[in-house]
């Protein structure tokens, strides 16, 4: 047997010890030992979801098991602890300052993953989502509640959370989980932390008279620690503290490095970016997005044979309050927010309709945009319907049945909606930005235009009409669309490179 000293598991990196057998001969036994990941998340689709970080976080871990030992630590909000039932609490993690102590469960998801969660009643036993109450409002304990995440997730870090496992890395997820790296760095820890930007644009902004009930070191409220234009920025620390920043499209790993985009942080982006220590990964999407075996469809089809679309089309219109038409189908799938560019796509209905087009619009967000699309649709009734909220169902029947995506976003990060629509055959009009950039080739797999603008959208739109009238260019863009690389194969390689290079310097 071995003796346990003789094994080196510094940051989980592959080890070699050397064994003398029974017999005498001298051995050498190659020990190699998969690195433990711990992705830290504040959302994850297999239960609850507000938006891609959810789908992600469902993704990505499981892409990367194959080559680690990956688990998610994840609030335990209502809809979480209902849905695992094997959970068990494995350890209990003190109250710190002004954060409460709470319970550390551990339970697997349907296919094995490994899941910590946070019991913490009183801070996440609540209707809504993650982050709002069912009227839309920030939770007004949101800095505890994910500072409890941050925290929690350096505990793990350092073995004082599962008795045993520890995490070799931390893999975090946008603001909610931004403050484990600096926790750690306030430890004089060196465990290697990556940081994954998936909205630039949501950066966890609180008064600096919290820092003492959060357990940050006044000394940290500075430009190269926390503080951010006289707040403290849960982001920024993210940003500050750890070991590489990853975001969501190479397109916006370089977008977010400008003014325009870099949402006040674009100096310390640029900083990283001159390090090495940005990177942009594009997103994938999983397996299940197959219009040949997907259950919502009405009817299944492939890149070989499309006449499924049309059963999924006409299922589409029924649903929406749509006339039966052999004209172009658009759709819109999106959160109706300004960033989406919901009112680009409304101010261009009427080029639209006018051209013996037809638009479904699922969705919610911002009152005033609600409003403006329920009018929409009873000045064109039998050409725009609108279903305010979300159904899966019938968001994964809109990709299978339109002819064309809208999404006029302002910014995007990465983007799913497009993939979602290329592999189900329906070709994105798009804002050259961030992931669509990245995702939709101009004129082969969808339709880009350069500024967000009515005018310019409104040529893409009149190139995807002219694309629709001539079926043999038509159908050679759908192949193309949905013959486009959309898994997850590609990025965790990715990941596995940055993963590697973050170990390596922190031994160093």
């Amino acid at each position: 047997m071995l003796d346990s000293s003789q094994l080196d598991t510094v940051s989980g990196v592959s080890t070699l010890a050397h064994a003398e057998l029974l017999s005498g001969s001298q051995v050498s036994v190659s020990i190699k030992r998969r690195q433990s990941i711990l992705f830290v998340t504040s959302e994850i689709a297999d239960y609850i979801k507000a938006g891609g970080l959810g789908e992600v976080a469902a993704a990505l871990p499981r892409a990367l098991r194959h080559h680690y030992d990956v688990r998610i630590l994840i609030p335990g909000y209502r809809q979480v602890l209902s849905q695992i039932k094997d959970l068990e609490e494995i350890a209990r993690l003190p109250a710190s300052f002004g954060i409460p102590a709470c319970g550390l469960g551990r339970g697997t998801t349907q296919d094995g993953l490994t899941v910590y969660v946070l019991l913490c009643p009183e801070l996440y036993d609540r209707d809504g989502s993650p982050y709002v109450d069912s009227f839309g409002a920030d939770w007004s304990d949101n800095d505890i509640r994910f500072a409890r995440l941050g925290l929690a997730a350096a505990d793990i870090a350092c073995g004082n959370g599962d008795t045993l496992w520890r995490a070799d890395l931390l893999h975090l997820n946008d603001w909610p989980s931004g403050l484990a790296s600096a926790y750690l760095a306030w430890r004089g820890q060196r465990i290697p932390t990556i940081l994954t930007i998936h909205n630039l644009a949501y950066q966890g902004n609180f008064d600096r008279n919290r820092l003492p009930c959060l357990g940050i070191p006044e000394a940290a409220f500075q430009i190269n620690g926390v503080e951010f234009y006289g707040k403290l920025s849960f982001l920024k620390a993210g940003i500050y503290y750890s070991s590489h920043i990853t975001t969501v499209s190479s397109t916006y790993a370089n977008e977010i490095t400008r003014p325009e985009f870099g949402c006040g942080l674009h100096g310390l982006l640029r900083t990283r970016a001159e390090e090495g220590r940005l990177d942009g990964i594009i997103n994938g999407i999983d397996a299940s997005w197959d219009p040949s075996t997907d259950p919502y469809l009405v009817s299944r089809f492939s890149a070989e044979n499309f006449r499924g679309k049309r059963a999924n089309a006409n299922t589409v219109r029924k649903s929406f309050g749509l006339d039966l038409s052999s004209g172009p189908l658009f759709a819109v799938v999106s959160r109706l927010v300004h960033q989406k560019g919901v009112d680009l796509a409304i101010s261009a209905t009427e080029t639209i309709v006018s051209q013996g087009g037809q638009i479904a619009v699922i969705g919610q967000g911002e009152a005033r945009f609600e409003a403006e699309l329920r009018n929409l649709s009873s000045r064109h009734p039998g050409s725009v319907g609108v279903k305010i909220g979300y159904d899966e169902g019938d968001a994964r029947r809109m990709y299978a049945g339109s002819d064309f995506l809208l999404m006029p976003s302002r910014f995007e990060p990465c983007g799913l909606s497009q993939m979602y629509a290329q592999r189900f055959g329906s070709l994105p009009i798009a804002h050259k930005t961030g992931g669509l950039a990245d995702t939709i080739e101009d004129g082969v797999t969808g339709f880009l235009f350069g500024e967000p603008s009515l005018n310019r959208f409104k040529d893409a739109i009149r190139r995807g009409l002219e694309t629709f009238r001539s079926r043999s260019r038509l159908t050679t863009m759908r192949r193309a669309a949905m013959n486009r690389p959309h898994g997850w194969d590609r990025s965790a390689s990715r990941y596995q490179e940055v993963y590697e290079r973050a170990c390596q310097a922190a031994l160093a």
